[in-house]
């Protein structure tokens, strides 16, 4: 029986890659250097930036880099955004059943407010789970089982959407049913290898209501 369902933010609600990508090329154009949509997805989606930082720039700080990123990333927020296609309705559906709704995301707090004020989903929501406000953030299923247990739910309970790789880690590993989502340009099978037992290409995926129906 189905009682809450677990949404990351990037990639899951809101089409993010694509300003956050233009944030990084940036970044690497203004030190001479060139990223490619392969290399973004290879070395950066999905990646904590104090994780990948030291790596990917070197001799920076990257504390300070990490806060101009998602400055940056922010002022593309402001004109507001459309939600992944499908979640209005599948949010909708959720608050008619009962069931429990919440956002768990690596993303910054004030990321994570910007991104749901500009997809017009900020009051959607009844709880916010930040990564770093929990003792691991993913790949670590922690983040999960924060939401579930602020809900008093069951893995068994539970549906978590993520788009890249080190999220279905922490959903699967959380014992969710863990349903992928294909918005990031990774493969169905590279979703799968993470632990997605479901992939759908968005919430309008005819095999999410019928995954809906089974689990209900």
């Amino acid at each position: 029986m189905i009682k809450a369902l677990l949404f990351d933010l990037d990639g899951t609600l809101l089409h993010s890659d694509p300003l956050h990508f233009e944030v990084f090329q940036g970044l690497y154009a203004e030190r001479g250097r060139e990223l490619t949509e392969a290399g973004y997805l290879s070395d950066i989606h999905g990646r904590h930036n104090l994780d990948a930082f030291p790596e990917l720039f070197p001799g920076e700080d990257a504390q300070s880099l990490s806060d101009l990123k998602e400055a940056r990333f922010r002022d593309k927020l402001e004109d507001g955004h459309a939600p992944m296609p499908g979640a209005l309705a599948l949010i909708a559906a959720a608050r008619s059943k009962g069931w429990r709704i919440a956002v768990v995301t690596n993303a910054p707090r004030v990321n994570a407010e910007a991104m749901l004020g500009a997809i017009g989903l900020r009051d959607s929501f009844e709880l916010l789970v930040i990564g770093d406000e929990c003792a691991r953030a993913k790949p670590d299923p922690e983040p999960y089982l924060a939401a579930m247990r602020a809900f008093d739910v069951a893995p068994q309970e539970c549906i978590a959407f993520e788009d890249s790789p080190s999220g279905m880690r922490a959903a699967a590993g959380s014992g969710a049913h863990a349903v992928g989502i294909l918005s990031s340009g990774l493969s169905a099978d590279q979703l799968r290898a993470a632990g997605a037992q479901t992939v759908i290409t968005d919430y309008t995926d005819p095999a999410l209501a019928e995954l809906l129906s089974r689990l209900e």
